[in-house]
């Protein structure tokens, strides 16, 4: 695709890696007009204290403001069960829109019930400024993007194609490492492919920013960028060739070896309510809830 060699269509990108959860930040801007916007961020909690932090968000902070940008939109990518949003954060320092995919209704309806949220907790994504829809088209500053849906890990993750950039979450890994997994509630190794798939039918050129990186075997440093076309030729999981049954059987298999992530319990509860802590109970503290025996 021509239009992708338009200097005009590159957008800045810039990454703030949090190695406790292993998350890729990514502040995307125009540099025609330093309009911006932040996705997947990332709120530090100590799950040992109940605690939460702003360090890993206040890079962002410090970045934004030094570079000069003006914020337009916090992404989010999906509903993240190893981390927690700090986007309400963020955006009370820095503004812009809080978005997600308009699943992230089923997401809630899910895990409302596995966390016995109550009928207080609303289940329509109020919580978030902005839900998109599949093909949504929107802009970052002058930059062309579109939203796409691509579910499987779970059933509201979204991909935003910003210029020459894609923001894919975790349906890709780096190509030594390979593809998210496909289990909880609501996720579908098919699905998954199908939307890899879709992802990769973009230009071979196109940029890959993905949501984490937890180091390859042999490879000593983190990574979090990529090429579609590096994904096609080299993923472990699903280069070219590999077939749709193959995959499910692969993935499926893989998936009942994991254990949940560590921070499953207070993400998934944060971040269902766009990145708020639950509401205060009668003495004005927070609680995560923990169902025994149920995932």
């Amino acid at each position: 695709m021509a239009a992708l060699a338009d200097p005009a269509l590159r957008p800045v990108v810039r990454t703030f890696f949090d190695e406790e959860t292993f998350t890729a930040t990514h502040v995307v801007h125009d540099p025609a007009t330093m309009k911006a916007a932040v996705i997947d961020s990332v709120l530090n909690y100590e799950a040992s204290s109940g605690r939460t932090k702003h360090g890993s968000a206040q890079k962002v902070v410090d970045y934004v403001r030094e570079t000069g940008l003006e914020v337009e939109w916090q992404l989010e990518t999906h509903a993240h069960a190893d981390h927690l949003s700090a986007a309400p954060w963020l955006q009370e320092q820095l503004g812009g829109k809080l978005a997600i995919g308009a699943d992230i209704r089923r997401v809630q309806d899910v895990f409302g019930k596995i966390f016995n949220a109550g009928t207080e907790f609303a289940r329509d994504g109020s919580q978030f400024d902005h839900l998109f829809q599949d093909g949504d088209t929107f802009s970052v500053g002058s930059i062309p993007a579109i939203a796409l849906h691509v579910p499987g890990h779970t059933p509201a993750d979204m991909a935003f194609v910003i210029g020459d950039a894609a923001f894919i979450g975790d349906t890709l890994f780096m190509p030594d490492y390979g593809t998210a997994r496909a289990d909880f509630p609501g996720g579908d190794a098919r699905m998954l492919f199908r939307s890899i798939r879709r992802l990769l039918s973009l230009p071979a050129e196109t940029r890959l920013f993905l949501c984490h990186d937890y180091k390859a075997p042999g490879r000593d440093v983190f990574a979090w960028e990529t090429t579609v076309g590096a994904e096609r030729a080299h993923n472990v999981h699903v280069h070219d060739g590999v077939a749709e049954d193959d995959f499910v059987t692969m993935r499926s298999a893989r998936d009942r070896t994991l254990s949940l992530p560590s921070l499953i319990m207070p993400s998934v509860q944060v971040n269902m309510r766009a990145g708020h802590l639950p509401e205060p109970e009668e003495n004005g503290v927070s609680y995560i809830k923990v169902p025994v025996n149920r995932l």
